[in-house]
């Protein structure tokens, strides 16, 4: 009986909804064509986010300061629509049809942007928008509603498929086995490998194609890509493990607000024994001291229970402590995860301002002139590079002199928010170099002035990407509960979103304000007359005030996680004591 129990994976079906057999199911195989999914969708996503600026101030003729805010919508509504993803997901469809669903969606999107930039009544007449002398006419509602419609599509599809291709991923090993475990954490370093490689490719090989060839071949083949990925993620299906559904996290964490707050009056018991609590021994949470208002919603009064089954509460009136602490759990790491969203603000000028500079500048190597958008080469490069040296140099290192795999996960946060720091200085350092040659020489379609010296910031904020990514990804997924893994993920990446948002809201208040003076505006509709140098300056400062906040958080998350993490048991006053959220 115990070598029947052992060839299948307990907690796993196969696709016929039998319990899954450890030899035909699972493994690198299926993990392989999950990852051909995601190495196409990074190719789609990034090679359109890149160099999508040039095309909005070259082609539709819009503002730069526009411009620039499009893109960030556009990102941050891919990563915002994870949490979507992820609910579909865990409550209704389940990974692997979120996944076909939202990947097809994804190639719809991307086909009708190679349309839409193919077609010649999708936009306005050309001209060069860099000289004084032509009046550029601007993209109609009609040209801008086809592409906001084609962008929108493919933020749909990239949310929903993001938020559960590493999962589904991961649903092919078996925690319980010690091979597969370790497996597992292979996984974790090739996906992230296939994310850089997937944008490797879209700033060098794609952007080129786009500049050179022409958008709608280059989106044209994000979608014949993704087209053949969907075919080879389908051709798994008898090959998968799919691990069953517990609930939306999000639809728990509302059940225990929503009980503590309807029990706001109520009295705690003079004992935690009296709490309610049902899940099994080896699951539990134990009680802990802090956001007691929580406790609250595990508190029994009449009425709790169901009328027809009286054995089982109403999840709205009652929760177990191990649910009510699985919230509390996610709310330590809400301070953390408010400081990082400062660094996405900095990344999204890496894909807007930074490749309008480029624009401008002379890129040529020799004969070979570099696409604009190909400068983000040295952003992936500065990621593979540090990743490299922190697994070769700095690990070993660490553990030979302190006994430690290296930074812990809020170092690495705090090392990446220093970088950013610095790369937004770099970046206003260059811009001033470049408006002085502006000044110099007048308004030019290209200035003679080296892009490459835009290459300190590119590489300082890719460096602090490899540093905060990894530690932000360490942190939300094992201080967080395992039923709740997929959203803390989710969390982790709405991070990138309302960086990218944030960016959007500074770039339209700076404007305004800035505007109003008769001074230069900071954003101008051309760079050339604006002060960029001094939006950058701005950044950096911020970034700095964001870095002493996120020092403080982390002394209170220590604390927490520490000192006043005490099970109640060890109290000495059977009793609670008032504390407010």
């Amino acid at each position: 009986m115990e070598e029947k129990m052992s060839s299948t994976v307990a907690d796993a079906e196969d696709y016929r909804g039998f319990p899954a057999e450890r030899t035909k199911t699972g493994g690198w195989m299926p993990a392989a064509l999950i990852l051909a999914i995601e190495i196409c969708e990074r190719l789609s996503t990034m090679g359109i986010a890149v160099n999508l600026v040039t095309y909005l101030v070259g082609t539709m003729h819009l503002p730069s300061s526009t411009s620039a805010n499009i893109v960030t919508d556009f990102m941050g509504t891919s990563f915002l629509l994870c949490l979507l993803g992820g609910f579909l997901a865990d409550s209704f469809l389940g990974r692997y049809k979120t996944i076909a669903i939202f990947a097809s969606v994804q190639t719809l999107g991307t086909s009708m942007l190679a349309v839409a930039t193919k077609l010649p009544q999708l936009r306005p007449p050309p001209c060069n928008i860099n000289l004084a002398t032509q009046n550029c006419k601007q993209a109609n509602g009609f040209q801008m509603g086809i592409l906001y419609f084609a962008l929108y599509l493919i933020a749909l599809g990239t949310g929903g498929l993001k938020s559960s291709v590493s999962g589904f991923g991961t649903d092919q090993f078996d925690e319980k086995d010690e091979r597969e475990r370790a497996n597992m954490a292979y996984f974790f370093n090739r996906f992230f490998f296939f994310i850089s490689t997937g944008t490797l490719m879209a700033v060098t090989v794609l952007v080129y194609i786009q500049d050179k060839v022409g958008r709608s071949v280059a989106y044209g083949i994000c979608s014949i890509s993704m087209f053949f990925a969907i075919l080879i993620f389908l051709s798994g299906t008898m090959r998968y493990r799919y691990k069953r559904s517990l609930g939306s996290p999000i639809v728990h964490i509302f059940q225990v607000i929503a009980a503590a707050k309807r029990k706001r009056k109520v009295d705690f018991p003079p004992s935690i024994d009296l709490l309610y609590e049902n899940s099994a021994e080896a699951k539990r949470i134990h009680h802990t001291d802090q956001f007691l208002c929580l406790d609250k919603a595990a508190t029994i009064t009449e009425g709790d229970f169901q009328k027809i089954d009286s054995s089982a509460p109403n999840p709205w009136k009652l929760c177990p402590v191990t649910q009510v602490e699985e919230v509390k759990m996610m709310a330590r790491l809400l301070p953390i995860w408010a400081t990082t969203i400062m660094f996405w603000t900095t990344y999204a000028q890496m894909i807007t301002f930074s490749v309008e500079q480029a624009t401008t500048m002379e890129r040529s190597i020799g004969k070979f002139q570099i696409p604009a958008g190909s400068f983000a080469i040295f952003f992936v490069g500065a990621i593979l590079i540090t990743l490299a040296v922190y697994d070769r140099l700095i690990m070993p290192i660490c553990k030979k002199w302190k006994g430690k795999e290296g930074f812990t996960s809020l170092q690495r946060i705090a090392i990446g928010l220093v970088l950013s720091t610095l790369g937004m200085a770099a970046a206003a350092i260059s811009e001033l170099k470049r408006l002085s040659v502006v000044r110099a020489v007048g308004n030019t379609s290209t200035l003679p002035l080296s892009a490459f010296i835009l290459v300190p910031q590119f590489l300082l904020v890719g460096a602090g990407e490899a540093f905060i990514y990894t530690g932000q990804l360490d942190i939300f997924i094992t201080r967080s509960p395992k039923g709740m893994k997929t959203l803390s993920t989710g969390l982790f990446l709405t991070t990138l979103s309302l960086g990218f948002f944030f960016s959007s809201f500074l770039v339209a208040v700076v404007k305004r304000v800035t505007g109003n003076h008769n001074g230069k505006a900071w954003l101008a509709d051309n760079i050339n007359n604006g002060r960029l140098d001094l939006f950058y300056w701005l950044l950096a400062v911020l970034s700095f005030i964001n870095l002493g906040v996120y020092l403080f958080c982390t002394v209170w998350y220590k604390a927490q996680t520490s000192s006043k993490d005490v099970q109640m048991e060890t109290v000495g006053n059977d009793s609670f004591a008032e504390e407010k959220c």
